[in-house]
């Protein structure tokens, strides 16, 4: 079945199963390793997220030195780690970062190194590979996952799964075919708070459900100097830069560039996240932290494709995302659930309930449902029923979705015993979907419907564009 005409009965089923998997610890698949045996591990991207992922996995701490101003002064980093004996085998490591590539190697001296990641599936066996772990920039976690994926190899991959709705649909499709552990970096997915509120919502707390809100107070785009300094924005930039700039001689910047059309080095993209405003490269905040946040309504009203999306705000800019917008997804009935309406408020975009309400105007992140009995508030940690007065005596329900032993060690766990990840690629290919349909919606200039099915913008053709991009020479999917 071809990546652009998969059907949507499939990609529920797949989407619910493996939710149902994750909350009641079914098998996923067959274990592949003795749970005394070391994994080999090979991670694409090693710096930021990447030495996370590895301290995570791995249990090793990469060193960072001091630098600018402290550097080589008491007090100015943390010393060298000691040595630590690696919990699994790292036996690869890739970064277009020289100087990344360079201390994680030091990390891992045994380790095959490289700066591109297609050298890196030419060089190695499938039988050297247990499983990859994928952090480079969005706009290559597609290409850097595929081939694992054809490999039959287990994948996390950092979020947002893709750069677009094509790349998203045809990862879902692939871990599907290839039926192996898989797992998108939605950290806060693991943790105790997203499975209380979820076991509220389905059992019925606030009632039914017909409305919700996604509220991210970050504000990180196009806007004026004047805004971005209030916002805390890293860069600002209103256009593509005229002047081009000399890479680092530690970056590799065609690598880097990777499948996006090639444009001249800048300090505007690099380094730090200041890229994923481009649309060349990212897609704002809404694929960032919509990865986390509209992961609890999507979790917890049993959502897949929408109907629609319509978005509100600035007018789009062709090359960079906004740093404030609206947008409105509309899903019909699931089950026992009602149709309903999700609402993404980024930046300065708030409801009226947020601006006005005593308590909720106090969140500054968070995601509100609304149901026929009440009103449920939560963000990462924490969560409340409201009106208060109303709940003051409510009981919740038993908890039925079993806590996670880490986001992380549910993927080394789900290789070796065939357990369930928390958020597989067939749960987490539909929402990085829906993510970017919220960005597509917003460079449309208005409402979109959606047909799942075809993967089609039925009432706007020339916004059809948006889904996929054509990658520069030397690259390629499948």
């Amino acid at each position: 079945m071809s990546a652009s005409q998969p059907t949507s009965s499939r990609r529920q089923f797949l989407a619910r199963s493996a939710t149902a998997a994750a909350a009641f610890g079914f098998p996923a698949i067959v274990s592949c390793k003795s749970p005394n045996e070391k994994l080999n591990l090979v991670f694409i991207g090693v710096g930021g997220r990447g030495a996370s992922n590895i301290k995570e996995l791995a249990g090793v701490a990469l060193y960072v030195p001091p630098r600018g101003k402290n550097a080589g002064k008491p007090g100015g980093a943390e010393p060298p780690p000691p040595t630590i004996e690696p919990r699994e085998n790292v036996v690869a490591l890739c970064d277009v970062n020289g100087e990344n590539l360079d201390r994680a190697g030091a990390a891992f001296p045994k380790a095959q190194k490289f700066r591109d990641f297609r050298k890196l599936y030419d060089s190695l066996s499938a039988n050297e590979i247990d499983a990859v772990v994928i952090s480079t920039t969005e706009h290559t976690h597609a290409y850097a996952t595929l081939p694992a994926l054809l490999m039959k190899k287990p994948v996390y991959c950092e979020k947002p799964l893709s750069h677009n709705v094509a790349e998203a649909r045809l990862i879902t499709e692939a871990a599907a075919k290839a039926g192996v552990v898989t797992q998108m970096g939605t950290q806060i997915h693991g943790m105790p708070n997203y499975r209380r509120v979820v076991e509220l919502i389905q059992s019925g707390a606030i009632g039914k459900v017909t409305e919700a809100h996604v509220c991210v107070s970050r504000a990180w785009g196009l806007q004026s100097k004047e805004d971005a300094e209030k916002n805390g924005d890293i860069v600002h930039v209103m256009e593509r830069p005229a002047v081009a700039e000399t890479p680092p001689p530690y970056l590799d910047w065609d690598l880097w560039i990777g499948p996006a059309p090639m444009r001249p080095y800048s300090s505007v993209y690099f380094p730090g996240p200041k890229w994923y405003r481009w649309w060349d490269f990212g897609n704002g905040t809404m694929s960032d932290l919509g990865s986390h946040w509209n992961d609890l309504p999507f979790w917890a009203l049993k959502l897949d494709a929408p109907l629609s999306v319509e978005a509100f705000g600035p007018p789009a800019h062709p090359e960079i995302a906004p740093a404030s917008m609206h947008a409105v997804y509309e899903y019909g009935p699931r089950g026992d659930m009602p149709a309903c309406k999700i609402h993404w408020h980024q930046g300065a975009d708030k409801p009226e309930v947020w601006k006005n309400d005593p308590i909720i105007s106090k969140w500054s992140n968070g995601v509100l449902f609304v149901g026929d009995k009440g009103m449920l508030l939560s963000d990462y940690g924490k969560h409340i029923l409201l009106p208060e007065a109303t709940f003051k005596d409510f009981q919740p329900p038993k908890p039925f979705i079993a806590d996670s032993p880490g986001h992380h060690a549910e993927f080394l766990a789900a290789i070796r015993n065939g357990t369930a990840t928390g958020s597989p690629f067939s749960y987490a290919g539909p929402l990085t979907e829906a993510n970017h349909l919220g960005n597509v919606a917003h460079r449309a200039g208005g409402k979109i419907l959606w047909d799942a099915k075809a993967m089609r913008i039925t009432n706007n053709e020339a916004a059809n564009r948006f889904l996929s991009r054509v990658p520069r020479e030397g690259w390629k999917l499948g």
